[in-house]
């Protein structure tokens, strides 16, 4: 008896030791994770601030309509909310924009290329310039977003509409985009994790209390439903076979995501010998790891951003010149329709293939091997091997673009398939998904970091 309760004191002991507890031992850690918390807090609380001159009860009643998926899907991506109108509505998107914008003339404009290799003075210059531009965006932006909500009567506070009070809501959602921006370099410097994917982050995740409530609870009581198979047999009602299945779709598109975001194809490399005085250097077999998902979710981000201009664009004609084709091809790019998720798939592959062409160049990678000693077995330094690395990184992007648009059209099928609101499949195996556990393994693996420094064993095992 003696020996089982030492065994059961030692279990316990042991599991009081867990690896999480062993966060907050780390002064240095503990105060990232705490600063980090309460950036995000302050985010939480500014998104719910509304604008003045908004009338945010008959906003939420215009977004019952069709409009309310696209806003909706704007506001997934750039963590603000514009179906409320916030200081906040406009998000993160357009410093991201700003910032994907310089990213890509870097490669193709030569100024910009000559300053991205200065090294750290360069990219201080090319950050300042991503600032810039990220003002102007939110100016236009704003400018779009406020035009639209003026043009509807209803959802402007009688005695706001004067071009004054137009103005101030322009600048202000413009200041509280450009806070954000703070905010993210604040969370960069001083706390943990990327500052911009936290925040899209914190965005994201606070929408699915919400989901999950419209998905269990109807007039604050829970669905007799979900306790019976097949519902009541009306398309609103959601049984337990639904329930069961959105389960195993979550589970099965966290592990999908987890598989392919880790999952790398490895090049084996070998260092060449060197001969100094009776000692033999180099010789030593190593491999070069290329990421499966070398673009990450900026595909998708791009795809869903241009599958946006024909939807308001045919809604526009239609309003305007009243043609019948207009609004079929309105309805023909829904998110349930097989022409928006043809569309959907095709633009992911391509931005899949262009994104993994502008940060994955073969040639640099070939002359760093090359200058560092280095070769890969069968293949001669320079361009055979690029040649090379070019060949399988086309081969495995091919991969993580068919397993993105995958996931990317999971919600509109279960959507359909179900019969489930569009808003809670695509929290519970999409995109979002797919953006929280990004972000979730990059923060992991900068807490590992600072865990493996100072000798603890890191959350996970690589």
């Amino acid at each position: 008896m003696a020996t089982a309760g030492a065994l059961v004191k030692s279990g316990i002991h042991a599991f009081g030791q867990t690896r999480l507890v062993t966060i907050f031992k780390i002064r240095e850690l503990r105060q990232k994770i705490l600063i980090t918390i309460l950036f995000l807090a302050i985010y939480r609380i500014g998104f719910h601030i509304p604008l003045p001159m908004i009338n945010q009860l008959e906003l939420a009643k215009s977004f019952s309509g069709g409009d309310e998926g696209i806003f909706g899907l704007i506001s997934l991506f750039s963590g603000g909310n514009l179906s409320q109108s916030t200081i906040f509505g406009l998000g993160i998107m357009p410093y991201i924009s700003a910032s994907i914008i310089f990213q890509l003339l870097a490669s193709v404009y030569p100024p910009l290329e000559k300053l991205q290799k200065e090294g750290e003075s360069g990219r201080k210059k090319i950050n300042e310039y991503t600032r810039y531009a990220t003002v102007g965006i939110c100016f236009v932006q704003a400018w779009f977003w406020v035009s639209y909500i003026s043009s509807q009567g209803t959802l402007v506070i009688e005695g706001y509409s004067t071009f004054w009070y137009a103005l101030s809501s322009i600048i202000t959602m413009t200041v509280g985009t450009v806070f954000l921006m703070w905010l993210g370099e604040q969370i960069d410097e001083y706390g943990i994790g990327n500052g911009i994917s936290l925040i899209i982050m914190a965005g994201i995740m606070a929408r699915m209390p919400d989901a999950t409530q419209s998905l269990l609870f109807e007039r604050g009581h829970l669905r007799s439903s979900i306790f019976t198979l097949g519902g009541s047999g009306t398309g609103g009602d959601v049984g337990l076979e639904k329930i069961l299945v959105l389960i195993c779709l979550f589970v099965c598109v966290v592990v999908a995501v987890i598989a392919i975001t880790k999952g790398q194809r490895r090049i084996p490399t070998q260092s060449a010998k060197h001969v100094r005085g009776r000692r033999v250097y180099g010789g030593t077999r190593q491999f070069l790891p290329l990421r499966v998902n070398q673009a990450g979710v900026m595909p998708i981000i791009f795809a869903s951003s241009l599958l946006l201009i024909p939807v308001f664009f045919f809604k526009w004609v239609a309003q305007t010149f009243n043609w019948n084709w207009s609004y079929s091809l309105v309805n023909s790019f829904e998110r349930q329709g097989y022409l928006y998720n043809v569309c959907y798939i095709v633009l992911i592959y391509f931005f899949c293939y262009f994104w993994t062409a502008i940060t994955f160049n073969p040639k640099d990678m070939a002359d760093n091997l090359k200058d560092y000693g280095s070769f890969i077995p069968g293949y001669r330094p320079g361009k055979r091997t690029a040649d090379y690395l070019e060949r399988v990184m086309t081969r495995i992007t091919y991969v993580g673009a068919a397993f993105l648009a995958i996931v990317a059209i999971i919600p509109s099928l279960i959507s359909s398939a179900l019969e489930v609101n569009y808003t809670v499949a695509s929290f519970y195996g999409g995109t979002g998904l797919l953006i929280v556990i990004s972000v979730a393994l990059d923060l992991v693996q900068k807490i590992n970091s600072h865990l493996v420094m100072r000798n603890y064993p890191g959350l996970t095992d690589d």
